[in-house]
């Protein structure tokens, strides 16, 4: 089994339900550890993050020019639909930095 640490999504947050990473083959198990969210506006804003077709955050404040730091071990198995984490923000301002390791 071969074991590559990567960057599953880094980048800004959309306002509805967007795909930030998808399972690339249906070999791969994904393991998500780290998820930072941050907040460069100067007001508050909220976010929802799902891994697998499971919320795992739903409507979280994150204030104003702050950073959110969410650490876990789940598993995307290589036999799961949806196979994605998917996210979005009450503003474009929130970006999202998923980190994680693909087994394949």
């Amino acid at each position: 089994m071969a074991t590559t640490s990567k960057a599953l999504f880094r980048g800004a947050a959309s306002t509805s339900s967007t795909t930030l990473y998808t399972v690339p083959t249906i070999s791969t198990t994904t393991v998500v550890t780290n998820v930072l969210v941050a907040n460069t506006a100067a007001s508050a804003a909220t976010f929802d993050l799902s891994i697998d077709g499971v919320q795992i955050a739903n409507d979280v404040a994150i204030a104003a020019n702050d950073t959110l730091s969410i650490d876990l071990k789940q598993v995307i198995p290589a036999n799961a639909t949806p196979k994605t984490i998917t996210g979005l923000a009450s503003a474009i301002t929130v970006n999202f930095h998923i980190s994680g390791v693909e087994i394949v």
